[in-house]
Parts: C-alpha cells; structure tokens; sequence
C-alpha cells in the first residue's frame, strides 16, 4: 500500500465530526406513550439498522439480529401479548391495554440477543454487544430526527411471549426500541455527578 494511500485511509476513518459529539451529549429519550408519526422511511429503517450493526463486537460473531414491528404486525404482537394476558386470567381493562402496546410508535425493533454458549468469546460480551447494538440505533434514530425509547417490559421475559415472537432457545431480548416522533417537547432528565462517578487510577 502506498504512503499516500495509507494517509488517506488514516484520514478518512478519523476525521473529526463535533456534530456527532453534539449529538451525544444532548440526546435523550422520549416516552413510547408519547409517540407519534410518521416513522422512519425505509431507507430510514435501513440506515438505522446498519448503525445498529456497526457497534463493537469482539470476535465477529453478531451475536444478536433484528425483528421489526411496522404497520399490521404491531398490532399482532399486541394481539400476542394480549392472548397470553387473558390465559393468565389478567382483567379486561389490562388486556386491552398489552393489546395496544405496540401501537405506541409507528416503528418498534427488537434487539436480540443471540450469544454462544461455549465460545471463546465469553456470553457476557457477547451481550455486552447487543446493548450497544441498541445504542447505536436510538443514536442512528435521533440523527434522523426520530425520537427513540429502549424498553424490555414484561414480556421480553415471557417464555410463551418468546416463543410466539420466534425466539429461539437461549435468545433473549436485549431490547424493544420505540422509534417515531416525539408528541410534545422533551424533558431533560436528572444526570449523574461526573465528579461522583470517575476517578483516576
């Protein structure tokens, strides 16, 4: 390779980018419940996705995979979380409310987590790896001008919930992310004491 070429790779993978840090430092996540459209477009999706798929993954092993919930389907897997209310013997008023539960935001994804089990690469980091899948995604999605709000609630722990979603065994969900728009203004929230939390070794 070139020394000209190696420069210009050097440079293009760290160019400097404050709107990014920008980003960060001030992005914060909105209520599902106070959530409207319109949601991301499909290239929207898509690019939302990739970023999702760019976090750190010791290994390369994708230890997680996708499963989204648009339109008609949002309205199945409430129908999902309702069925397994009422077995339950749930109230009326509550099963209505899990029925609806998807249709929060006009886009929801899940994160799954999919770690190995005996690999080299302990399951600890494989998770580690889809929490910072669904990071990245509430970031794509904010840089996109979307609002995002990463929930697991009950039933990302529900084992027929689970099974009717398609997990497989061992999956777990590391995430549902509500994405669309914010309907009203968002509030900061309280942030840690940075002087409370770091110290130097």
């Amino acid at each position: 390779m070139s020394s000209d070429k190696h420069k210009h790779e050097i440079a293009e993978f760290n160019r400097p980018a404050p709107a990014a840090l920008d980003l960060l430092l001030s992005r914060r996540s909105g209520s599902a419940k106070a959530m409207t459209g319109p949601g991301p477009s499909k290239k929207q999706v898509a690019d939302i996705l990739k970023a999702g798929a760019r976090a750190p993954d010791h290994g390369k092993l994708f230890p997680w995979r996708f499963i989204l919930f648009e339109g008609k389907a949002r309205a199945r897997a409430g129908d999902i979380l309702a069925e397994v209310m009422e077995a339950e013997g749930e109230r009326a008023k509550q099963v209505e409310e899990e029925r609806g539960r998807f249709l929060r935001a006009p886009l929801v994804i899940a994160v799954i987590s999919s770690a190995r089990e005996l690999h080299k690469i302990p399951v600890w980091e494989q998770e580690l790896s889809a929490g910072a899948v669904c990071q990245n995604i509430l970031v794509a999605a904010t840089a996109l001008g979307f609002v995002g709000n990463w929930l697991t609630e009950w039933y990302a722990y529900h084992p027929v919930v689970k099974e009717k979603l398609g997990l497989k065994p061992g999956e777990r969900v590391a995430g549902f992310i509500y994405i669309g728009m914010p309907d009203g203004a968002l509030e900061e929230r309280p942030r840690p004491d940075m002087e409370a939390i770091v110290t130097s070794f």
